[in-house]
């Protein structure tokens, strides 16, 4: 089996590569090749299996033709411009979220049109597809209605995943992902980017700024449970999806100030000493229209999982992700 992952550099992209490296197969299929392709080469993932890393732009055909040249059997759909990037430049979200979607969906029906099977197609979607006019507790099935750039972009590909889908052209699956914190890292432009900062910055010994207010209702996942379930879209038969080939991922509400809690719990007040409260507008206009509730039955049901607690979060980030100061 031959794997391609979008946004092969990035935190999530890497550490889906090491978790598919160390497993060696899918749903009981060897992996031949694992192909990481982001616009900057992607860093070197330690693997039994071959690891290829490409530089690609997703928005220009030409690149993604030649992340096609030996046809992927799976593709995971990782790339994209962030929702304060996308909301800054209409152009750029565009151009990489919308048109290079449509790019990678274009290159797999032609590659199931030469090989005669419609690859899998695992879609990185996001909840912020949801929003407006749905309910405070959004359930499966309700209308999508994003009120941002990055929203709307995302609800577009996952349109064209269902329509490519429908007609046999990929075997597609659509993940909406809550907010994945504790994200390892340099900060991003996300508008989310603060529900990590304000914890993986504290507990490294820098300061970091809350733009909200503790009472703020968070929706959200770590990421070792988001590439568990990454993994885990590829087991599920096609047609347990049914007529709907995306769906809101499990995860768990609570609030900042209950997440700053939980990390205080398990790593003691220092961290939280160093959280600095400061408004900012912009990042709230766009979090605001985000809903903080969900009823994901649908996942749970076809076993998708879910986060336990924060502290767990908290446990994984220091186990796996804490990078520990130069010279300590």
């Amino acid at each position: 089996m031959r794997i391609l992952i979008t946004g092969g550099g990035g935190f999530l992209g890497q550490k889906l590569a090491s978790r598919l490296a160390g497993l060696g197969a899918v749903d009981n299929r060897e992996i031949s090749q694992i192909v990481l392709a982001d616009v900057q080469e992607p860093a070197e993932v330690p693997s039994r299996v071959p690891v290829r890393a490409m530089v690609a732009d997703i928005s220009k055909p030409d690149d993604v033709a030649r992340l096609f040249e030996q046809a992927p059997d799976l593709v995971f759909h990782l790339a994209a411009v962030v929702s304060g990037a996308a909301e800054a430049d209409l152009d750029l979200g565009l151009r990489v979220n919308m048109a290079g979607t449509l790019n990678l969906l274009n290159a797999a029906r032609q590659s199931a049109g030469s090989t005669g099977r419609a690859p899998m197609f695992i879609y990185a979607s996001s909840v912020a597809v949801h929003g407006g006019e749905a309910p405070q507790t959004v359930v499966d099935g309700v209308e999508l209605n994003p009120q941002s750039s990055y929203g709307t972009q995302k609800a577009i590909g996952e349109l064209l995943l269902q329509d490519f889908s429908r007609r046999g052209l990929v075997d597609g699956r659509g993940l909406r992902l809550p907010t994945v914190t504790i994200r390892p890292g340099k900060a991003n432009a996300a508008a989310s980017s603060f529900m990590s900062s304000i914890f993986r910055d504290t507990l490294q010994g820098n300061a970091a700024v809350c733009p909200v207010s503790p009472d703020f209702p968070v929706w959200h996942t770590a990421p070792r449970t988001v590439v568990d379930n990454l993994i885990h879209a590829t087991t599920i038969p096609a047609d347990a999806f049914g007529p709907n080939r995306n769906l809101n991922l499990p995860g768990r509400t609570d609030t900042i100030g209950d997440m700053i809690a939980a990390m205080t719990r398990i790593a003691g007040p220092e961290a939280e000493r160093r959280i600095r409260w400061q408004p900012d507008p912009a990042i709230e206009k766009i979090v605001m229209g985000w809903r903080g509730h969900f009823a994901p039955h649908k996942a749970l049901s076809l076993g998708f999982s879910a986060d336990r607690s924060f502290e767990d979060s908290v446990r994984f980030f220091l186990e796996d992700d804490i990078e520990t100061p130069q010279g300590s």
